[in-house]
């Protein structure tokens, strides 16, 4: 449990952090070995090193403890974090200085937990399934107020746009997933990119719910 606490602390940079310093790594020694210098990696930045590796340490061993809370913590994190930054697309482009709109971030943050990581840990293979897209429409919908009729009415709107959205992101991201990631750690890249998937639909939903 120990271990667990410690990864909710750094979970919001963990993921970024570890990967950008593993390429950073990796590229300084390539350029290393070209020009045949002896130099001590951990002279890059020590508190960095121990930081990434402490932090990815007990994020693996949180997830062997605790996989499936593991897995909805980081989800809830990465898609409230992913409708932040989706409201802030949205001030960017329409230059308007709005204050954040907190029950869309917490509702966003509220379905990568209680939904989406566990859908994804009992049913992976689903994920890219239509019926996940629809109860996304239908968990969002009903959270914010809307009636059954209303959420019908915008699968009507946004449901073919969506789906087809939905596999040109999907179906590279599994393969990739499926051919790079070993299992434990497959929900988690699948996180990663929901991050990306989810500011789509936190722009196309909000979106649509306005000129409504």
């Amino acid at each position: 449990m120990k271990s667990f606490l410690r990864f909710c602390v750094v979970l919001s940079v963990l993921f970024v952090g570890a990967e950008a310093f593993s390429i950073g790594q990796t590229a300084l020694k390539n350029e290393i070995r070209r020009s045949n210098k002896v130099t001590s990696l951990s002279a890059v930045d020590p508190g960095l090193t121990d930081f990434v590796v402490n932090a990815w340490t007990s994020y693996n061993q949180a997830l062997e403890s605790d996989p499936l809370l593991t897995k909805s913590v980081t989800a809830g994190v990465i898609l409230g974090a992913a409708d932040l930054a989706g409201q802030a697309i949205e001030n960017s482009i329409s230059e308007e200085d709005k204050d954040i709109d907190i029950a869309r971030f917490v509702r966003f943050a509220f379905f990568g937990f209680i939904l989406q990581a566990p859908w994804n840990h009992f049913y992976y293979l689903l994920l890219d399934a239509p019926i996940f897209t629809v109860l996304i429409f239908y968990f969002l919908g009903i959270l914010e107020g809307k009636s059954t009729d209303d959420v019908k009415d915008q699968l009507d709107r946004d449901y073919k746009d969506t789906m087809l959205a939905n596999w040109k992101l999907w179906v590279p991201a599994t393969m990739v997933n499926l051919a790079f990631c070993p299992p434990v750690l497959r929900v988690l890249f699948l996180n990663c990119v929901f991050f990306f998937w989810s500011i789509f639909l936190s722009l196309k939903l909000n979106n649509d719910g306005e000129e409504a």
